[in-house]
């Protein structure tokens, strides 16, 4: 299975506790601090790696941006942490369909239940 480089995903409504809670479990982050308008980073560790991580509240929609800066995750893609990061949480996430490639759809994304359930949907000009 490819690992991404990075990892984003979009979360519905997470409060700061609960992903700091999750942050902390899974890369023993301390807990997000601003780092601006909207967005707040840490910095969390997996295996002796640094993981960079920065939250962009809003960043689509009412969807914020949590974006992990490094290969060294937990989940190979975007969509395992998305479904980490729905059960752990217990909100929707969405994530891109894969590994971006040049002439695929920018709109189309995969989409987390908190219950499992998941499917492919169209999220025009998220990111934006």
């Amino acid at each position: 299975m490819q690992r991404y480089p990075d990892i984003e995903i979009y979360l519905a409504k997470a409060p700061i506790e609960a992903l700091d809670a999750w942050l902390a479990a899974t890369l023993d982050a301390p807990p997000l601090s601003r780092a601006g308008k909207r967005q707040w980073r840490t910095t969390g560790h997996l295996d002796g790696k640094k993981v960079p991580v920065l939250l962009v509240e809003q960043a689509a929609d009412s969807f914020s941006s949590l974006w992990f800066d490094s290969d060294a995750t937990p989940w190979p893609r975007d969509a395992d942490c998305a479904r980490a990061a729905a059960t752990a949480l217990g909100i929707e996430v969405r994530c891109s369909l894969g590994g971006w490639q040049p002439g695929d759809d920018p709109d189309r994304f995969w989409r987390v239940q908190p219950d499992g359930q998941e499917d492919a949907i169209t999220w025009p000009d998220s990111g934006q």
